[in-house]
Formats: C-alpha cells, structure tokens, sequence
C-alpha cells in the first residue's frame, strides 16, 4: 500500500528539516539487504547519532531543495538509503563504512559534506574526521604546548642558577 499525499509531505517535511541541521550525509544503495539487517544498521545509527531514513528519489530530492545537499538530488537513481549525521561530519560515514564491512550488499553510491558531493572512494576520507571530543582534546593539546614550553622555559632560568651556584660552592670545597 502506497504512501498518502499527506504522508509524503510529512516524510518531505521530516527529512527536510533533519537535512538543514545534518553536518553531512551518505547515500547508499541497500538492495539485497534483508529486513534483519536494515534494522542492525537502524538501531546502530541510532545509536551513534545518525538520522537513517530510506526516502523515494522523488520525495528525496524534494527534501534536499534549499539545503547543502540540493547538489546530490540529480544523483539520487535506484533504492537508496540517506544517513544525516547529525552529531560530528564523521559519523555516519562512520556507521555505513563499519556495517558494509560485514553485509556487501550496502553499497554507497555518494557522500555529500559542506554542498559539494564527493565519490564514494572519499566515504574513509569522511570517516576518519575526528568526532567533537576528539576534535576538541587534539585543540586543547595544541593550546597547551606553548604554555607548557614556555613554562619549562622559565623554571630553566632559577635551575640553572641552582645549579651554576651549587658548582662554584662545589669547586671551592
């Protein structure tokens, strides 16, 4: 049974509204899948932060108009799957690249971050952004280590003369 007008605009809607917040997307061909193993990578994604959604080309490319994804819409051909990462860049690219290891049958067809689409060879590129906390501590250490050298910088000063005085009381001895 087929979906109502009122349906479809709600799904238009839905997604819509998750593409003008998501941070990038994957798309990729599903076919062969069983329902199984939809709703592993439906509870992973969950999980991680991903918005999954399998979305008719037609009401797809309607729900990215207007948003960084408007470039993928003429892309969109054969049963596709769209994950939103909603969370870090990374994220979903993350999910997909993980659960095609294990099921071949998920193939990405496309990645599109910051309105430019990517081929699928860039979905590793895509996953090896480092998530918010990641990102975070490597700003944190890069902040830190000029403090902290110049720092060990100035307890040299007062060490040296320690030990310069410690020599000259030594050499009198």
């Amino acid at each position: 049974m087929g979906l109502s007008l009122e349906q479809k605009k709600a799904m238009v809607q839905e997604v819509s509204a998750v593409a003008q917040e998501a941070h990038s997307v994957v798309a990729a061909e599903y076919r062969g899948l069983t329902a199984g193993e939809m709703d592993n990578l439906r509870v992973v994604a969950r999980e991680k932060g991903v918005y999954l959604r399998v979305v008719k080309n037609t009401l797809a490319r309607r729900a990215v108009e207007g948003t960084d994804f408007e470039c993928m819409k003429e892309s969109f051909v054969g049963p596709l799957l769209l994950a939103f990462s909603q969370e870090d860049p990374g994220s979903a690219a993350r999910v997909i690249k993980e659960f095609s290891k294990e099921n071949k049958n998920l193939v990405v067809k496309m990645v599109s971050i910051g309105g430019q689409v990517l081929p699928a060879t860039d979905l590793d590129r895509l996953a090896s952004l480092p998530t918010r906390d990641e990102a975070l501590s490597i700003l944190m250490a890069t902040m830190r280590a000029p403090v902290q050298k110049f720092v060990t910088t100035l307890n040299e000063v007062p060490s040296k003369l320690v030990r310069t005085v410690a020599a000259v009381k030594d050499a009198k001895q």
